[in-house]
């Protein structure tokens, strides 16, 4: 019975489908990473990584990466030509011999409701010309459109998140206009509606990138402006924290400082309590081991911290690196810096990434989840 099984039973059948699966993935990620990524993001939420690690993973292979567009979004992730291409189809490999690029869907924007994105879409026809056109033609209540300002969706329209939100919160939802659902404020119930017409124009001050970043990660959970990082990289240079693209130069043994947003934390049943750490910076990323003694030392730092720094010895074997640490730094307040100190205008396509936390809700709240249980970590694949 016991030979007859292997033969033809779970292991052999097992190994065989996942090999299987294996080659297809991998074969369709080589040839169509554009197809691959839409694809794999349509389905969240599903495996290890979160879509934010799927988007950059394929920025890094060549696929551009648009962002929400009340013109050209769905509700999932979709294809689009690239722009030397025009409309024109090739069978054989995409549009032309350039690979598609990836528009993310308006699944992605926090809070935005599937049945709101359908009726934007519904009523786009040949595309919306005004935040009232489409406030008016899908029907949206103003909670929506401001997610869509938020997430920085208007950009077809000529407007970024700022001037987006001071349009939404602008609409007056008067006698005229009674399909736009935005409540009125009551400090203006008793004013002279003429006069609140005829309100100059405000000329806001434009958002610096940092400020873009911090948005536009509370919004979509990643960024494809920037990476937080890139922004702080000075300030990392100063306490002697090494780039994480230049591990792969550094000796076996030698003593090593990085630092990066904290993408997993994992502790398997199988690793007699050794817990494994990804990180990852503006290029990318950084595996760290910690052992259960260092844990209990560090047990906030490691628990809490959005932006970690983190000491140790590298051990290294070939390609395969990893860093064992001693001493882990918690960081994140370094990120609130990006608002305040970073004055560079946005406009580049970058990297996106992501921040993982507990829980889901609004990212109002996302700053407050940062607490976590301080008793014992959970024996998964990847605790937030």
């Amino acid at each position: 019975q016991i030979e007859g099984f292997a033969d033809y039973g779970f292991p052999m059948s097992h190994a065989a489908s996942f090999a299987q699966l294996v080659y297809v993935s991998a074969w369709i990620k080589r040839h169509y990473p554009d197809v691959f990524c839409a694809a794999m993001l349509n389905a969240q939420p599903m495996g290890f990584y979160a879509p934010a690690q799927l988007v950059r993973d394929a920025a890094m292979h060549g696929v551009e990466i648009r962002g929400p567009d009340v013109n050209a979004s769905g509700w999932d992730y979709t294809l689009e030509p690239p722009p030397s291409c025009g409309e024109v189809a090739n069978e054989a490999h995409g549009w032309g011999a350039n690979r598609c690029a990836v528009r993310l869907g308006l699944r992605q924007i926090k809070g935005f409701r599937e049945e709101h994105a359908k009726a934007l879409v519904e009523a786009r026809g040949h595309g919306f010309d005004g935040i009232r056109h489409l406030a008016l033609a899908a029907s949206l209540p103003s909670e929506a459109l401001s997610r869509l300002a938020e997430a920085d969706a208007f950009r077809s329209l000529g407007l970024d998140r700022r001037e987006a939100l001071w349009c939404v919160k602008g609409l007056d939802g008067g006698a005229e206009d009674s399909r736009i659902a935005v409540p009125a404020a009551p400090i203006f119930k008793d004013a002279d509606a003429e006069a609140l017409r005829r309100e100059e124009e405000v000329r806001l001050p434009a958002l610096r990138l940092g400020e873009h970043i911090v948005q536009d990660y509370m919004s979509l959970s990643m960024s494809l402006k920037a990476h937080p990082l890139s922004l702080l990289r000075p300030r990392m240079a100063t306490r002697g924290i090494t780039p994480n693209v230049q591990i792969l130069e550094m000796k076996d043994g030698a003593r090593i400082a990085v630092a990066g947003l904290v993408l997993i934390r994992q502790r398997p049943g199988t690793a007699s309590g050794v817990i494994f750490v990804t990180l990852e910076d503006e290029a990318a990323i950084a595996n760290i081991i910690v052992w259960p003694r260092v844990f209990e030392t560090y047990r906030r730092e490691l628990l809490a911290s959005r932006l970690l720094m983190v000491t140790g010895k590298l051990q290294r074997e070939g390609l395969v690196t990893h860093i064992v640490a001693d001493r882990l730094i918690d960081l994140s307040d370094d990120l609130r810096l990006l608002s305040a100190t970073h004055g560079n205008r946005c406009e580049a396509l970058a990297r996106a990434d992501q921040v993982k936390h507990d829980g889901q809700g609004s990212w109002r709240d996302a700053p407050h989840r940062r607490r976590r249980n301080a008793e014992a970590i959970p024996k998964s694949r990847d605790f937030r």
